[in-house]
């Protein structure tokens, strides 16, 4: 992402598929797997590009951590 948020007058930057692909390191066909069966962070379209706001991921991979730490502290207890 070569543009600075401040150079946009602090809009929140933007992942495509590739950049979230290698960001989570899971493959881009993963991504869209996920898409279709609701699983991942929530994305949009921008014309004929998916694209995702980096507070978007951030929320869904917080969401996995602690689904994560429920489940384990349930199986501890």
């Amino acid at each position: 992402m070569g543009i600075s948020a401040t150079r946009l007058g602090g809009l929140e930057p933007l992942l495509d598929v590739q950049d979230l692909a290698e960001y989570l390191g899971v493959p881009i066909r993963m991504i869209y797997d996920w898409r279709q069966t609701g699983h991942g962070p929530r994305g949009f379209r921008v014309g004929r590009h998916l694209k995702f706001a980096v507070s978007d991921v951030a929320a869904w991979v917080e969401a996995r951590r602690n689904a994560t730490a429920d489940r384990r502290d349930r199986s501890a207890g």
